[in-house]
């Protein structure tokens, strides 16, 4: 019988859109990390390098064996297990006629998905005692975006310590003074006025992580992604 393999992906960007990386990692039936491998995208959104590590972790499995793949991006895994068929059927289109976001990436990963055995599962990130695979790839990620540097196990590299700014201690109070500047889901800057409830209307026009757009003026809020719609966060 073959054993499915365990692994994980994960991508990061420091801005949003910004310097970015992604990251796979592999892990051994007794739960230890078997091997990885990490690598810079330049200037990307946060989705880019999410996709961009499932497509790099699908090309580096062997398409025989079955496998899990785990992911802490919501965008990533509708995008893959409820949204896809959709827009495969529509013409690489969403449901409002619009072009599918980061449409490449997307086709190839239907591509590299066809005829295996993949199931998917989401794992929330930056949790203590949460999934090793998943704290790996995101150390790995995120090490990459700030240095633009490849790196891997096959190397010698030793994965890098997670980083003191992506895992909070304790919650930030919110503050009742306007906070200013922070780039939008859809690429461009969404800039605040009058915040109210943590929502604010859109400078320019974007794109939210469950793929629909939002207008000018809409109103959007942030969520781990970037912005978009406030039913989203």
């Amino acid at each position: 019988m073959v054993e499915k393999i365990i692994a994980a992906c994960d991508g990061a960007s420091k801005g949003n859109p910004g310097p970015a990386a992604w990251a796979w990692v592999i892990g051994r039936a007794d739960g230890a990390i078997d091997r990885w491998e990490a690598g810079p995208l330049g200037r990307a959104t946060n989705n880019v390098a999410e996709l961009t590590a499932l497509e790099r972790l699908l090309e580096a499995l062997d398409p025989a064996v079955p496998a899990e793949v785990r992911m802490d991006s919501q965008y990533a895994m509708k995008a893959v297990t409820t949204w896809l068929p959709g827009w495969r059927r529509k013409g690489w289109k969403t449901a409002a006629g619009t072009p599918v976001a980061n449409k490449d990436l997307v086709v190839r990963i239907d591509a590299l998905l066809t005829g295996r055995d993949v199931d998917f599962v989401y794992v929330p990130a930056h949790q203590v005692d949460g999934d090793p695979l998943n704290d790996a790839a995101d150390r790995a990620a995120s090490h990459s975006a700030r240095t633009q540097e490849p790196l891997a196990s096959g190397g010698g590299a030793e994965l890098p310590p997670a980083e003191p700014s992506a895992r909070p201690s304790t919650p930030r109070a919110r503050s009742s003074a306007p906070r200013t500047g922070s780039a939008g889901a859809g690429g461009g800057p969404a800039r605040r006025s009058r915040p109210s409830g943590g929502t604010l209307n859109a400078k320019f026009p974007g794109r939210c992580r469950c793929g629909r757009a939002y207008d000018k003026g809409e109103t959007i809020a942030k969520n781990s992604d970037g912005w978009g719609h406030p039913t989203c966060v």
